[in-house]
């Protein structure tokens, strides 16, 4: 009972701190972590103790499904080399120099301290998306920093498992074993989640019903950790896989009412499991330290290992930002590798990892490997959280709201025309009513009028015909197909993209079912 009140008030205290986000223009995450801190400090609230499981089995899955689908493919295939660099490289190294820190500055053993490395190592895919969802960055840049933190799952828990085996079970390290293990993560995770998106892209295929769809999209992520976890791969790795297939395949597999539908309870879903988490996350932390036993500065520890993390991701992003840019014949600049290396988060994922050590493991160190990740993740979350949006306004990458306008604009226009132009073709093969014809381009001119003087796309009022609502049907799928075609050539955004295919389905679900 005592754990179903915790959870109903976080709900609403994220509620609560999400409305005042909203008019500070700061991200919800960092509030409300910050919120969860001062809760946990006040008299009376009860001792929060977090289950591996609820994080790793229950919150993890959906959240990282959601921030895989809006990672698009198209972007993804730009970024591969320098993420592929990041993804192994920078997790390796900023493991090792935790290692080194933690073993000088805590009472953590070498050993410990490369366990604590490992959990900290890698950037948590929920918390950059959360943080990143109020920033216009470019594609390049957003994909960037979401592919590194959804992709680089593999290397860290590679590192934490072979790290437990040295600095816990005081076992020997086998290179032909460890490489063996890594390729059983990557390819048992990739393999995993490939079948399941295949199997959920053919079950929803042949799925009308709003309600089967969204269970199908709900079960989806966990079905897909839990068997790859079951086979021995990596399950974030795996729900990152299918997240990414079916996000590409979203206007192929559902209708627009669906898509709409999905949304709607999706969003909520993820705001609920990340205000659950990151309330957590900051309400753990008092209690934390009240449950060291030593007197430990671990304040000023958290601060060096957080500063530590930064300063190797800062000397790994802008030597490999001015390699690829002199690869371009371009000067290198410093301000994407800023906002790259400023939006290395650490969150949900690391606080997975730290709960699952063995208690088999000494109490102390334990305790203070959990007590450092959560203090290390509260420091990121809010610092780092606070000051991105700032900086990213600071160095100029981030798009301004009037070229997002603008893109928006155009890329409207350019689907109204395209729908102009094929009721041109209608009127020359005299293949529907001229009388339709005429109402449909008058109501297309006026769509593209409103448009241009950049007042707000109203829905436009439908009559009951039959023939009216399959011709505006037949109108919007020629503007879905040239949005596509838009985007696959590189000429919008992804972030547009899905702004226009949300109107379009909108408009779709008032002309109600096909059938009709």
């Amino acid at each position: 009972m005592r754990s179903v009140e915790i959870v109903l008030a976080l709900v609403v205290l994220a509620t609560v701190v999400a409305a005042f986000a909203g008019r500070l223009r700061v991200p919800a995450p960092s509030l409300l972590v910050v919120a969860g801190v001062v809760a946990g400090l006040l008299p009376g609230v009860p001792d929060i103790t977090v289950s591996p499981d609820i994080v790793s089995l229950v919150v993890l899955p959906p959240l990282l499904f959601a921030a895989g689908e809006e990672l698009p493919w198209r972007d993804l295939r730009a970024v591969w080399r320098p993420v592929s660099v990041l993804a192994f490289g920078l997790v390796i190294a900023s493991a090792a120099a935790v290692a080194v820190v933690a073993a000088a500055v805590t009472p953590l053993p070498l050993g410990m301290g490369f366990v604590l490395g490992a959990v900290l190592a890698s950037t948590d895919p929920v918390a950059v998306t959360a943080l990143g969802r109020r920033l216009s960055l470019p594609p390049r840049v957003q994909a960037l920093v979401q592919a590194e933190s959804l992709f680089n799952d593999a290397t860290s828990l590679l590192l934490f498992r072979v790290a437990l085996s040295v600095g816990i079970a005081a076992g020997a390290v086998s290179w032909g074993h460890t490489a063996a293990e890594f390729g059983t993560l990557v390819v048992g995770g990739l393999a995993v989640g490939g079948l399941v998106a295949a199997g959920a892209y053919l079950v929803r295929r042949h799925t009308e019903d709003p309600v089967l769809e969204t269970i199908i999209s709900l079960v989806t992520p966990y079905a897909a950790y839990v068997l790859a976890e079951a086979v021995g791969g990596s399950g974030v790795t795996a729900v990152v896989v299918a997240s990414v297939i079916l996000g590409t395949q979203a206007s192929k597999v559902t209708s627009a009412r669906i898509r709409i539908q999905l949304g709607a309870v999706y969003g909520t879903v993820v705001f609920l499991l990340e205000s659950v988490v990151f309330g957590l996350i900051g309400l753990q932390l008092p209690e934390l330290v009240r449950a060291l036993s030593t007197t430990t500065p671990w304040p000023l520890q958290a601060l060096l290992i957080a500063a530590t993390l930064l300063v190797v991701r800062v000397l790994w992003v802008f030597p490999l930002s001015a390699i690829q840019q002199r690869r371009r014949s371009k000067r290198p600049t410093w301000q994407v590798p800023a906002v790259v290396s400023w939006a290395g988060a650490r969150g949900v994922v690391p606080l997975a990892a730290a709960l699952s050590i063995p208690l088999t493991s000494p109490p102390e160190y334990r305790e203070l490997v959990l007590l450092l990740t959560t203090a290390v993740i509260v420091i990121t979350l809010v610092v780092q959280g606070f000051t991105l949006e700032p900086l990213v306004r600071r160095t100029g990458v981030g798009l301004t709201t009037e070229h997002v306008r603008q893109e928006h604009s155009a890329a409207r226009l350019r689907l109204a025309k395209a729908g102009l132009e094929h009721l041109d073709a209608l009127t020359e093969s005299e293949s529907a009513p001229d009388f339709l014809v005429e109402q449909l381009r008058d109501t297309w001119k006026a769509r593209m009028q409103r448009i241009a003087e950049d007042e707000p796309d109203e829905m436009t009022t439908l009559t009951t015909a039959q023939a009216y609502r399959r011709l505006r049907r037949e109108l919007l799928a020629v503007e879905a197909a040239e949005l596509a075609r838009l985007f696959e050539s590189g000429e919008i955004t992804d972030h547009t993209r899905r702004r226009i295919q949300r109107m379009l389905d909108l408009e779709h679900t008032v002309l109600g079912d096909e059938h009709d």
